[in-house]
């Protein structure tokens, strides 16, 4: 990949023990629900056999440090649950968007969300919904009270922040191994 300087960086593949790795005590991330949500976690997010460590409001203070798994999880479900909340059908919730325990599962969840988070921007008309109060009507975040570019705003600060982390956290994994 670009460096960002013009010169190519090795990244090879992620494996699972990376996309689960915990790097501190005390991580959310995603994991089986037989074994129950992590420390500090009340309950595990989503469907199947995998859920993402949650809590209701007010969240834990200080915030946990959250895994690779748990980044991807919450930017997938995000996106997905927007895009239907934008140009579908206005009906999916935390309870419907299935969590993958495993990296492959887990980056083809997150292509799917972005794609149809792009389609449903895409198929706005600008003129008339960027400033529109409400037109996103996800049921997890402030939408119904933001003008819609504001939404767009926000979707893109958490996609920069988030995959700026999984970055780093990569970084930290390799450097581990050394």
């Amino acid at each position: 990949m670009d460096s960002g300087d013009g010169a190519d960086t090795e990244v090879g593949p992620m494996a699972d023990a990376e996309f689960l790795w915990e790097p501190v005590p005390g991580c959310w991330s995603v994991r089986r629900r037989v074994d129950g949500p992590g420390p500090r976690a009340t309950f595990l997010a989503g469907r199947g056999e995998w859920g993402r460590d949650a809590a209701p409001y007010p969240h834990p203070w200080p915030p946990p440090f959250t895994t690779i798994a748990w980044r991807l999880s919450h930017l997938s479900e995000m996106l997905t649950l927007r895009a239907d909340h934008t140009a579908g059908g206005h009906v999916l919730t935390r309870d419907d968007y299935l969590d993958h325990g495993e990296v492959a599962g887990a980056i083809a969840a997150f292509d799917a969300g972005a794609a149809a988070w792009r389609k449903a921007l895409l198929g706005i008309d600008d003129d008339s919904v960027l400033d529109t109060v409400g037109y996103c009507a996800y049921p997890h975040g402030s939408d119904a009270e933001e003008p819609f570019v504001d939404v767009v705003w926000w979707v893109n600060q958490e996609l920069l922040h988030h995959g700026a982390e999984i970055a780093l956290i990569r970084d930290l994994y390799r450097a581990r191994q050394r």
